[in-house]
């Protein structure tokens, strides 16, 4: 049973599918113009909206798709989770693409017999099963099983996440999610084999970039006796472990040329040969891959497979990165507070507002992972104490933050950013290169000066109150300098 929304401005079509609705248990509403459909949905609780794609010009009787196009934009803006089925007698290719384009969930023909009545029916329950499943992720606070249940988010752009994830999760297709180091990929994958006909089958996961090279191969396919040196009995593979589940190759990014091939080949022969074996096995596993790397740019330098690539981008997922969706980071505090508050033994379940605020400035570069960390941190070194603005201060000049600059060379760097932004992945990359290029610059420099803000601040040719403004922006304390150096110096010692 779901809650439906129809609008359509022939009343006997609206009123037709409203009784083929209200006779499968669904509670259904009626707008027979566009204003009033959507004043209904903006303003009331529906899982699915059906709207017809042609509706008829002003003053004539000619019937039109470019307010059904317009129509279907709006709801989608105002409510992205939503899933919007569409209906017309008047199919085309171009509208088709269009329409889903825009945001449109389905897209089918107005039914007029029995299989299409049953047709219509059945793309109404797969629309409204989406939106039921993927848009209640854990709740904040909630308990979960583990760490890898929640996916907290409420705001478009992971409303957006949600609605793919529904859309994909029982299509028999490869899936590649992207997004940057700690934004929660191995969850959505997660997410989406919940929601599957796999659900209560294997679900295996894969570190490309954590096991060597040379034994990935044998990782993935498995092994017989005397393979390779050390090679003692056969091992099962991890796609032998997959069968009939799914396989989640994290970092995929990093997998040589020759892996690549291999899997290429497994991905369009749906079979496997243990290395040093001569049979030929056959598995059946929904493959889904994940990387933080811009596999285009890869491509051009010959780093990665054009033909895998394509082979892997059946669909994809794309996460935004922390600090374009802010509007969450309060109900990840809230979460990550209560989830591991009990763990550490703290007393702290929430943390003053002025806390808040602070973290919701940072820049956030190793994404919601960091953000876990610097939680936990705090809520170590606050102990038997309330969590405040000085914990989280230490907390995050703690954290070992992320330093893209210097794992990479800043052209490469830049090249990713804006190849993200063409994708429409990324924004403003000129701030983001800008926080990632300052927290760089003062954080190198207050750890030279050891600690010393005056001295600091004169290398980098800024006033001193400057330089304490950065310093507290990014976490940067000076008094963590002289511990940093320190530990160097014992070290080196």
């Amino acid at each position: 049973m779901a809650r439906i929304l129809i609008i359509d401005d022939d009343e006997a079509v609206a009123t037709a599918l409203q009784h083929i609705l209200v006779s499968e248990g669904n509670r259904v509403e009626v707008a027979t113009n566009a204003e009033s459909g959507l004043m209904l949905a903006q303003h009331q609780d529906f899982e699915v909206v059906i709207t017809d794609l042609h509706w008829q010009a002003s003053g004539s009787k000619r019937l039109d798709s470019t307010k059904g196009i317009q129509l279907v934009e709006q709801l989608h803006k105002s409510r992205p989770q939503v899933p919007i089925v569409l209906i017309t007698a008047y199919p085309t290719t171009d509208t088709t693409i269009l329409a889903i384009k825009r945001g449109a969930y389905e897209y089918v023909t107005k039914p007029t017999n029995e299989k299409e009545v049953e047709e219509f029916l059945a793309t109404v329950r797969k629309a409204a099963a989406s939106y039921q499943r993927v848009l209640t992720p854990v709740e904040v606070g909630a308990e979960a099983t583990s760490e890898k249940d929640a996916i907290i988010g409420k705001s478009r752009l992971m409303q957006n996440v949600y609605k793919e994830i529904g859309r994909v999760a029982n299509k028999p297709v490869t899936l590649l999610v992207r997004g940057e180091t700690g934004t929660g990929k191995e969850l959505v994958a997660r997410a989406i084999v919940q929601y599957s006909d796999r659900a209560n089958l294997p679900f295996v996961v894969v570190n490309c970039a954590a096991i060597p090279e040379t034994l990935l191969e044998s990782e993935l396919f498995g092994h017989e006796p005397g393979a390779f040196t050390d090679a003692k009995a056969r091992r099962t593979g991890r796609f032998e472990q997959a069968n009939r589940g799914t396989l989640f190759l994290d970092e995929i990014g990093d997998m040589s040329m020759s892996t690549q091939a291999k899997l290429l080949r497994v991905l369009q022969e749906r079979t496997i040969q243990r290395l040093g074996g001569s049979e030929t096995i056959e598995v059946d596993v929904r493959v889904m891959a994940a990387t933080h790397r811009n596999l285009e740019l890869a491509i051009q330098e010959k780093e990665f497979r054009s033909d895998l690539y394509y082979r892997l981008n059946d669909a994809v997922i794309t996460l935004p990165p922390l600090r374009e969706r802010r509007e969450d980071i309060p109900d990840l505090i809230k979460y990550f507070m209560r989830r591991y508050g009990p763990q550490l033994g703290a007393v702290s379940t929430s943390i003053p507002d002025d806390a808040a605020d602070y973290l919701q400035q940072q820049p956030w570069l190793g994404n919601v992972r960091e953000l876990q960390n610097v939680i936990r941190k705090a809520l170590i070194l606050a102990g038997q104490y309330p969590v405040n603005l000085d914990i989280i201060h230490k907390a995050l000049s703690q954290t070992n933050m992320p330093r893209p600059v210097m794992d990479q060379t800043l052209g490469t760097y830049i090249a990713e950013l804006l190849t993200s932004a063409e994708r429409g992945e990324t924004e403003s990359v000129e701030t983001v290169l800008t926080q990632v290029v300052e927290r760089e610059l003062y954080g190198q420099a207050i750890r030279l000066a050891r600690g010393d803000q005056s001295k600091a601040a004169r290398w980098l040719g800024v006033s001193r109150p400057t330089m304490r403004e950065k310093l507290i922006r990014y976490g940067l304390h000076p008094t963590q300098a002289l511990f940093d150096n320190a530990a160097t110096d014992k070290h080196h010692t």
